[in-house]
């Protein structure tokens, strides 16, 4: 059973959340980093995020996970493995941010089949960037991206990215559960 609080304390107990100067993927320059992976390759917070992800999802019809390579490597492992215990069976895939450059030289690696229903998964989001690009590599081999999905939203705009490319999304904490408020130049 999905247990946020607890989840939010894994985050604190693994110095998931840390301060000082940063640059994000994005570009932009934080006062935080939110590093999901000190959670997710944690055993007690992977299965607390796939849970929480069954249940966030459990409205919509899917047949797929996956995202960008790093971030979705651990949490699609655990919805492959929990949706074998739930009796969901899903596919599992993986994005690369550069074609192997040998073999198919494919972006897209896992048993995906077109017309899969996906559900694209980051770890962090702040501007959707990269959720953004795994969708559309999706989309270009025949995929249907059902919803996007962060376990961290850092409320810098992924949501409203998301929205204006036309795609559902959602999240399991926002950076306001650790009580960190949006930068005031971001709508949220």
């Amino acid at each position: 059973m999905y247990n946020r609080e607890r989840l939010m304390e894994l985050f604190r107990e693994n110095e998931a959340l840390k301060f000082g100067e940063f640059t994000l993927a994005s570009g932009r320059k934080s006062t935080y980093f939110m590093d999901g992976k000190l959670v997710t390759l944690h055993s007690e917070g992977l299965r607390l995020v796939c849970e929480g992800l069954f249940e966030l999802l459990d409205d919509l019809d899917y047949d797929s996970v996956g995202g960008m390579s790093m971030g979705a490597d651990p949490i699609v492992a655990g919805m492959l493995t929990m949706g074998t215990e739930r009796k969901k069976e899903l596919r599992g895939y993986l994005v690369r941010k550069e074609p192997k450059g040998r073999g198919t030289n494919k972006f897209v690696e896992g048993p995906l089949r077109t017309g899969s229903k996906t559900v694209v998964i980051d770890d962090v989001v702040t501007t959707g960037g990269s959720a953004i690009v795994s969708a559309e590599r999706l989309i270009e081999v025949g995929c249907e991206v059902v919803c996007i999905v962060g376990i961290v939203d850092r409320l810098e705009g992924g949501a409203q990215n998301f929205a204006e490319k036309g795609f559902l999304s959602r999240s399991l904490l926002t950076i306001e559960d650790f009580g960190i408020a949006p930068p005031e130049d971001v709508a949220v």
